[in-house]
């Protein structure tokens, strides 16, 4: 069996295209977008492969864990391997929830 590509860290914000969404299948979870631009390229994500939730404690010492972020392994269609992760939370002072690429398999700075 081949080896896996390597992923490339990237941690770099993404732009969803406006309404681009494919279907949420866990209740509660964000759809997914279906289409993204980064570095200004369109990617068009054809497959996921996995998803996770990240959870984290109570920020008033409750106890309780929340969910902190939703992960996507994606497959886009040009064959590339993408994590994608959302916050469930807003941070300070944004209207909008911030989609960021984690990692890929296409090398972010080419030779």
């Amino acid at each position: 069996m081949p080896n896996p590509p390597p992923h490339h860290l990237i941690a770099e914000s993404v732009l969803p295209v406006a309404g681009e969404l494919r279907a949420s299948v866990t209740p509660g979870a964000p759809a997914l977008p279906a289409r993204f631009a980064w570095r200004g390229r369109e990617y068009v994500v054809v497959e996921v492969l996995a998803r996770w939730r990240e959870t984290g404690p109570c920020r008033h010492g409750s106890g309780e864990r929340y969910v902190c972020k939703h992960w996507f392994h994606v497959r886009t269609a040009d064959g590339a391997e993408m994590k994608l992760y959302v916050e469930r939370r807003l941070r300070a002072g944004r209207t909008r929830r911030s989609w960021r690429l984690y990692t890929a398999t296409i090398d972010p700075d080419p030779a």
